[in-house]
This record gives C-alpha cells, structure tokens and sequence, in this order.
C-alpha cells in the first residue's frame, strides 16, 4: 500500500472494503466498535492515522446506524489528525430525498452532505447518485463514478444482435439514452403511474421492443415491483426477453420473491450494498477495481476523467 494512506471500513461495507484494499494493494486498517446494552455504539481507530490520508469505506443503506457510524468514523479520524479523510460511499443513502417535491418535506440529501462536511470528510467517491445535482449540494470535491464503466462491457459480451435499451420509468430515460447512445442500439421506456409510494398502479410501453432483447437500467433496485412489471409490459408487446442492470440492489420487502417469480431473464447488480439472500436471477459484478484505481490517481495526483 502507498506510504501515507489507510483504508478503514464501517460494519456495513467490510467484504467490500476489503476488496478495495487489496486491488488497492493493501489491508484494512483496524477498527473495532464498541456497543453498549441500550444499542448506542461507538468505532474507535485501533492504529494511528495521524498525517495519514484515511479513506473510510461505507454504504449508506438503512438502518440509519449506517450513516451514523461513517459519521462517527470520520469525526474520530479527524480528532485523530488524519491529513485527509476520503468517504467512499458506494451507495449514497438518501439520494431519493433530493428536492421538495411536496410541502412540509426535508431535503435528506442536502441533510446527508452537510453532516458529513461537519463531521470532517475533505472529498467523497460514491457512484450512481439518484440525481446528479447531489453533487453541487458539497462544497467538498466528489468523484461520481458511474457503474456504465462496469456494465457496458458486461452488455457487449451478451450482445445477440437484438439488444435494445429500456428504462423501466421515465425518470431513468436519460440514463438509457446515454447507454443507447454509447452501445448504437434503439431505445424503449416505460412510463408508469404510481398512487402511493412503491406501488406502481399501470404502466405504458414507448417504443418498439418486438423481436427484441431488452436490458433495462436503473440506479436503484428497491421493492423490484416497477423492475417486474415493467419486464411484464416489455413481454407483452413482443419483446424475446428482459434483463435489468442496477447498480444499487436495496431489495427490501417483497423484492427477491418479486425477482425470482419474474419474467426477468436476469437481474445485474453491483456489490455496493451486499445481497441479504441468494437469488438464482441476481447476478453480482464487483466495484471493487474501480475504486482502487480511482484512489491509486487520486494519491498519486492523476486525471480520473479516463475513468467516467
């Protein structure tokens, strides 16, 4: 590992982390957390960071304890002297709270970025933010790394000659496009109406999917119902088969019963939120590589404009 430099992980994120560190070319650092009976907790660095960049690696997914604990972490390493403190959240919790979109609501993400700037964090790398905009509400560097690195050559090695890209909603439709626009192939979305939060009540095909082999994508997986039903419409109007590549597998709830009694050829996800089951349709591609080699040109000062 370069001189100088220290990995560290939450709870949340260990086998992650752990990958990140040796594709880095190093270890995990040491850090044990303490629990009390009434469920409060606190991580204590076990080795020095003092004039050490640290890089503490931790998702951000429910339970809130997450959050909480990577804020913890970077307020001790830089009560610890830490030179630098690099948060690398792979999946940034709270990004779906990034504007008012009703009266009387809070703006999590926004709450999110200046908690982590006030706890100490001096630039964050996280990958595949709901809205991009989350970016400007840092005043702090952050490295959006995009999972497209990871799945367009995962698209080109199952290409059939009938691929077509799809969005399962009309909020994923300029994420689709880019990837249409990358691999020259049509495009087709999904417009769907929803009632209540995570309940989508009817959906409507636009586009052309007969004869064709959809792969839809999408930041997030949650309940997998807009995912399902959406592979159901596709189906429907003629489509051979759907797959889905989502960078974030949240599936919560219903989900994986959802996925594994789908038409779904398959569900591609990343490894920034660890599964809690196994699934015969969930197919996993790491992260890890990426993270690595943006550390390794950040330490070392280099562009990483090659890496987006």
């Amino acid at each position: 590992m370069s001189a100088g430099v220290k990995i560290f992980s939450g709870r949340a994120s260990t086998a992650l982390a752990g990958r990140i560190a040796d594709s880095f070319g190093g270890s995990l650092g040491n850090v044990v957390v303490s629990e009390f009976s009434d469920g409060e907790f606190q991580p204590s660095f076990e080795e020095t960071v003092r004039g050490q960049d640290v890089f503490i690696v931790q998702s951000t997914m429910p339970p809130v304890d997450n959050l909480f604990e990577l804020l913890l972490m970077v307020d001790g390493a830089k009560r610890a002297s830490a030179k630098s403190i690099i948060a690398i959240m792979p999946y940034f919790g709270y990004a779906r709270q990034d504007r008012k979109d009703k009266p009387r609501v809070a703006i999590g993400a926004k709450m999110v970025a200046r908690m982590l700037e006030s706890a100490g964090i001096d630039r964050i790398m996280t990958m595949d933010l709901h809205a991009d905009q989350i970016q400007g509400f840092f005043e702090k560097p952050v490295d959006h790394l995009y999972a497209s690195t990871i799945f367009l050559p995962y698209i080109k090695l199952i290409d059939t000659g009938k691929l077509i890209m799809a969005a399962p909603d009309a909020g994923g439709a300029k994420r689709a496009n880019s990837y249409s626009k990358k691999l020259d192939l049509g495009l087709a979305l999904c417009h769907k109406h929803r009632k209540v939060a995570n309940e989508v009540a009817e959906m409507t095909v636009i586009g052309d999917v007969r004869g064709k082999d959809v792969i839809m994508v999408d930041d997030i997986v949650d309940t997998a119902g807009t995912l399902t039903k959406a592979a159901d419409e596709f189906l429907k109007n003629g489509a051979l088969s759907v797959r889905a590549l989502c960078t974030h597998a949240v599936l919560s709830g219903p989900a994986y019963d959802r996925i594994d009694q789908s038409n779904l050829t398959e569900l591609v996800v990343t490894d920034s939120i660890p599964l809690t089951q196994k699934s015969k349709k969930i197919k996993v591609l790491g992260v890890a590589d990426l993270y690595a080699n943006v550390m390794k040109s950040l330490i070392s000062h280099e562009s990483i404009s090659a890496l987006f």
